[in-house]
């Protein structure tokens, strides 16, 4: 028996009792957008999962192959209606049994889909006001790059972000450096240099983060680089934008007093959209 909700009642009522990724956090997930049933960037997406799986030692079932989620994915889509436009997320937990150390290291998956409005990118506020998020920070090491199923600091600081009436917040890392938004990677351009922090910083390995790195380096007369990024420098960019998957592209338009254009990234949305429509 357990009390739930002041409630006793049966263990078996609830089965989060055992749960790891519930109980510990023992769990990582990847979110990823199809557009007409077709899973953008999956190749980057699995090999990103089987990098996080392998970084917390889950052991990796052998028919965990590509071909395997991605039709597992779109078994979801297609049986939901969604396949126009959807984010769907796997999560892939450690099996009960066991406290800290665990009873053995077998997975299970679980996989879940929503509509999207739009099939193509597009830039969805005209205003994007952030600020700096200080009450915690991200430590830089390799479990900081990968998405685990703790994600305590984005959750607290998406409430910060809410209760000031920003729309998003930026993460510092232990050396107090900007490293990426609460929802996806950081770029900024400061003349004709286009800048995001590297992996090592304690960054997310993000993949649109990849994507836009590639387009980035197609642009004529732009030098595109990884570097540290420090708060004071925000005063002195001309552009700020976050990536991920869902969104593509959001510019930010302002950071305290100082307001940003959206050039660069207007044109970083064309090419990603070129891209997905020829694939």
């Amino acid at each position: 028996m357990i009390n739930f909700n002041g409630n006793i009642v049966s263990q078996d009522a609830n089965i989060l009792t055992h749960n790891r990724a519930f109980l510990y956090g023992d769990g990582v997930f990847e979110t990823v957008k199809i557009i007409n049933n077709k899973i953008l960037f999956l190749e980057d997406h699995y090999f990103r999962l089987m990098s996080s799986m392998r970084v917390v030692r889950m052991e990796i079932p052998m028919n965990f192959t590509m071909e395997f989620l991605e039709e597992q994915i779109l078994t979801l889509v297609n049986k939901n209606g969604l396949t126009s436009s959807s984010r769907a997320r796997i999560t892939v937990y450690r099996n009960d049994g066991g406290y800290y150390l665990p009873q053995n290291n077998t997975i299970s998956f679980l996989i879940h889909a929503v509509a999207l409005e739009n099939t193509l990118y597009s830039f969805e506020k005209k205003e994007y006001e952030v600020d700096l998020y200080k009450d915690f920070y991200i430590t830089k090491q390799l479990l900081s790059s990968i998405k685990t199923t703790n994600k305590i600091i984005n959750i607290t600081g998406s409430i910060f972000a809410n209760e000031n009436g920003l729309d998003n917040c930026l993460l510092l890392n232990d050396s107090k450096n900007i490293i990426e938004a609460l929802q996806g990677n950081i770029f900024m351009l400061m003349g004709n240099k286009l800048i995001t922090p590297p992996v090592s910083e304690g960054c997310l390995n993000g993949i649109m983060r990849k994507q836009i790195l590639s387009l980035a380096k197609k642009i004529e007369n732009l030098d595109v680089v990884e570097e540290v990024i420090s708060p004071f420098d925000l005063q002195k960019a001309d552009e700020l934008f976050v990536t991920n998957v869902i969104k593509g592209i959001q510019p930010i338009t302002q950071y305290r007093k100082k307001t940003f254009a959206k050039k660069i990234s207007l044109q970083l949305l064309e090419k990603l959209n070129e891209m997905i429509s020829s694939t």
